[in-house]
C-alpha cells in the first residue's frame, strides 16, 4: 500500500512532493508558541516518536536549531476547520499548524503515521507531502454496551481510547443500565462488577488528555430490567408482572411507568449520582424501545392520548431533569418517529439519536424528520459484530458508510458507532475493531467509499499491528462467514441463532437441504481462516490473546454449524433431544471445552461480573443436549 494511501483517516487534501525528508540523528521538536496548550502533545508525539526508533527532543526556542526539525503550531486564525491542521513536510523539516488543540492531536497523529512508514524502511525517508485535513463531522463517537454483559476493565478501556483516539475519535459512550455503582441501590448492580465514580473520574481524565469526550448514558425508560425486577423498584414498572414482549421473551419488567411520579424520582437520584463524574455537559438518556409501554398501568391513559404522546410526555419530564443539571439531553429516536408529527414538540436543545443496524436503514427518511425542524441529531449504524460472535462484515460496512453519506448530506453533527453485547456479549472485542476502524473512517471523511478501502490491510497496520498482514484479512473473512448459509437474519447470525435459539425448530421457509449444504460450506471456510491465525506476527502486547479469541471465535461458529448439520442430518430434521445419543455426547465434550474457553478469555479484557450471565446462554445449551432440560 503507497504511503499516503495508508494514512487513516484518509485526510481531506494531499499533494504530494518529490522527494522525501530525512531523519537526522536527533530530532527536534519546537513548541513555536502556546506552550502550555501545545506541551502535552509535544510529549505524546515525542514518546511515539521514540518508540519508532527515533532521538527526539523537545524545545520551546528556535535558537541553534538546524533543519530538518518538527514546528508545533498553534494558529486560531488560520484558515483551517474547527479540529483541523496543515501538515507540510519538506527538505527542511515538518510542519504542524492546528486550528485549535484538538486540530494539533490530529496532525500529530498524522505524522506519526508518516514517520512510522520511514522507520520501517519501505521509504528513505517521510515523504515531502502538505496535507490540509479536518473533520466532516465535529462529533465522532463510539459506544460500548457495559450493561450486557461485559463490563471491561479499566486498562481494557485506557488501551482502547488509545487506539480511538489515534484514529480521529473524539467521543465514547458507555451504555449503562445497572453497572454504576449508585449508592443506596446495592440490590441493583450487586455481582456486576459496576463503575465506580473514582473509575469514571480517571478515565474522564484519560479521555480529556487525549481530545475524547467521555459522555454518560445511563438508560431511563426502556431496558431497565435489572432494576424493576427487584423490589422496591418493581412498582415502578409498566409491567410489574412482566409481559410477552415477543414469543419466546421472559415474562419480566422492562419498562418504567411513565404515569407514575416514582420513576422520575428514581432518575432524579440516579443523574445527581452519575453525572457528576463526567466533564462532558451532554448525558444520553436512552428511551428507546419502550415495547411494553401502554400494555400495563399506563395502558387507560394511552388508549385516551395515544402511546407515542405519552412517550413524548415523559421525554419531556425527563429532559426538564437533565435541564435542571446543567445538562443537554441526548435520546434515541425511534420511538418518536413512529408519529414524526409530534417531533417538533420535542424541547429544541435535545438531540435525537437515529440509529438503525441494517445495510439498507432508512437513514436519509429518518434524519429528515429532525433535520426539517431543525433539531440537532447524530447518525447511529453499529459494528455488526453482536449477535454473531465472528462479525457481520459486509453489513457492518453498507450500515456504517449508509450513516455517514445521510448524515452528512441532512447536516447529522455527529456520528455514534455502536457495539452492542446482546445475548451475552459473546463477541470478544477485536472483532469490533473491523466496525470500529470503519466508522473512524467515514465519520472523519464522508466521502469515503468502504469498497474501494483496502480494510484488511487497515486493520493490519492500524488495529492489529500484524507485519505479516495475516489478521486482518482473517477478521475481514471471519466476519464473512455469516452470508454463506443464505439464511436472513437481521441483526444477527444464523449461526450464532443456531447457538442461543437452539430449542427452537429449524425455520420453515428453508430448504432443509440448501442449509446443510450452506452449514458445509460455512464449516469448510471456518477450516481455511482458522489455519491462516498462526502465521500472524503481530507486534501488540496482547498478541497471544488476540490469536486465542479469534480461534475460539471461529471454533464456536463451527460448532454451530455442527450442531445444525446433526439435527438436519436427520430424516426429518429433528430437535437437540432426538439427536442420537453418541453424537450428542460428543457434542457435549466439545461445548464443555468451548464454555471453559469462554471464561478464560473473558477475564482477560472483563471484569468478572456477568460472566456467569453469559455463560449461561451456551450452558443451557449444554443442558440440552446432555438431556437435563
Amino acid at each position: 500500500m503507497d504511503t499516503l494511501e495508508a494514512l487513516f483517516p484518509k485526510p481531506q487534501r494531499v499533494e504530494r512532493r518529490d522527494g522525501v525528508m530525512a531523519c537526522p540523528d536527533v530530532l527536534m521538536i519546537y513548541l513555536e508558541n502556546e506552550v502550555p496548550l501545545i506541551h502535552p502533545i509535544a510529549e505524546r508525539l515525542q514518546r511515539r516518536l521514540t518508540d519508532l526508533g527515533l532521538d527526539v527532543v523537545l524545545t520551546a526556542t528556535d535558537a541553534a536549531l538546524e533543519p530538518p526539525y518538527i514546528t508545533l503550531r498553534l494558529d486560531p486564525d488560520d484558515a483551517v476547520y474547527i479540529q483541523g491542521y496543515r501538515l507540510i513536510v519538506n527538505g527542511n523539516g515538518i510542519l504542524v499548524t492546528g486550528a485549535d488543540p484538538a486540530g494539533l492531536f490530529y496532525g500529530m497523529t498524522t505524522l506519526v503515521q508518516l514517520c512510522a512508514v520511514a522507520t520501517r524502511g519501505q521509504e528513505p525517508g517521510i515523504p515531502r507531502v502538505r496535507i490540509v485535513d479536518w473533520p466532516d463531522f465535529p462529533n465522532r463517537g463510539v459506544m460500548l454496551d457495559v450493561s450486557r454483559d461485559k463490563v471491561p476493565t479499566m486498562e481494557t478501556l485506557y488501551a482502547l481510547v488509545d487506539r480511538l483516539a489515534d484514529w480521529k475519535i473524539n467521543q465514547l459512550q458507555l451504555y449503562m443500565e445497572h453497572t454504576f455503582a449508585y449508592r443506596g441501590h446495592e440490590v441493583v448492580w450487586q455481582g456486576a462488577s459496576p463503575f465506580t465514580g473514582e473509575d469514571i473520574m480517571a478515565l474522564d481524565a484519560y479521555c480529556r488528555e487525549r481530545f475524547v469526550e467521555l459522555v454518560p448514558n445511563q438508560n431511563s425508560f426502556g431496558h431497565m430490567t435489572r432494576w424493576l425486577i427487584h423490589e422496591p423498584y418493581n412498582a415502578l414498572a409498566e409491567c410489574p408482572e412482566g409481559c410477552e414482549l415477543w414469543p419466546g421473551h421472559p415474562l419480566e419488567p422492562f419498562s418504567l411507568c411513565p404515569t407514575d411520579p416514582g420513576a422520575l424520582a428514581l432518575l432524579r437520584d440516579l443523574y445527581d449520582q452519575l453525572l457528576p463524574h463526567f466533564s462532558s455537559p451532554i448525558v444520553n438518556v436512552g428511551l428507546d424501545e419502550t415495547f411494553d409501554l401502554g400494555k400495563g398501568r399506563s395502558s387507560e391513559l394511552c388508549e385516551a392520548e395515544g402511546t407515542e404522546r405519552v412517550y413524548l410526555d415523559f421525554l419531556k419530564k425527563v429532559h426538564a431533569l437533565v435541564a435542571e443539571r446543567g445538562h443537554t439531553m441526548q435520546f434515541w429516536g425511534d420511538i418518536i418517529l413512529h408519529e414524526p408529527q409530534l417531533v417538533p414538540e420535542i424541547p429544541e436543545d435535545a438531540i435525537a439519536m437515529e440509529w438503525g443496524y441494517e445495510a439498507d436503514h432508512p437513514f436519509d427518511e429518518h434524519c429528515r424528520h429532525f433535520a426539517e425542524v431543525g433539531l440537532s441529531f447524530y447518525v447511529c449504524p453499529g459494528t455488526s459484530s453482536w449477535n454473531t460472535i465472528g462479525g457481520r462484515t459486509e453489513n457492518a460496512l453498507g450500515n456504517i458508510e449508509s450513516a455517514a453519506v445521510s448524515g452528512k448530506a441532512s447536516g447529522a453533527i455527529g456520528v455514534l458507532n455502536t457495539d452492542w453485547g446482546d445475548n451475552g456479549h459473546m463477541q470478544p472485542l477485536p472483532v469490533s475493531y473491523l466496525g470500529f476502524l470503519a466508522g473512524a473512517a467515514v465519520s472523519w471523511n464522508a466521502a469515503v467509499r468502504m469498497e474501494e478501502v483496502d480494510v484488511p490491510a487497515l486493520l493490519d497496520l492500524y488495529a492489529f499491528e500484524d507485519v505479516a498482514g495475516v489478521m486482518g484479512k482473517v477478521a475481514y473473512d471471519l466476519g464473512n462467514v455469516y452470508q454463506i448459509p443464505d439464511v436472513k437474519t437481521p441483526n444477527a447470525s444464523p449461526l450464532f441463532l443456531l447457538l442461543i435459539h437452539s430449542e427452537r425448530s429449524m425455520p420453515e421457509d428453508v430448504d432443509a437441504e440448501i442449509l446443510a449444504d450452506g452449514l458445509r460450506e460455512a464449516r469448510q471456510a471456518l477450516s481455511e481462516i482458522k489455519v491462516r491465525i498462526p502465521d500472524a506476527r503481530m507486534i501488540r502486547v496482547d498478541a497471544d490473546w488476540i490469536r486465542d479469541e479469534f480461534v475460539w471465535a471461529v471454533d464456536l461458529l463451527d460448532f454451530a454449524a455442527r450442531l445444525g448439520l446433526a439435527r438436519l442430518e436427520q430424516d426429518p430434521p429433528v430437535p437437540i433431544a432426538g439427536l442420537p445419543d453418541e453424537v450428542r455426547a460428543s457434542l457435549v465434550a466439545d461445548l464443555t471445552g468451548l464454555i471453559e474457553r469462554h471464561r478464560e478469555i473473558w477475564l482477560r479484557r472483563n471484569r468478572p461480573g456477568g460472566l456467569d450471565d453469559s455463560a449461561a446462554r451456551l450452558e443451557r445449551l449444554l443442558r440440552l443436549l446432555e438431556g437435563s432440560v
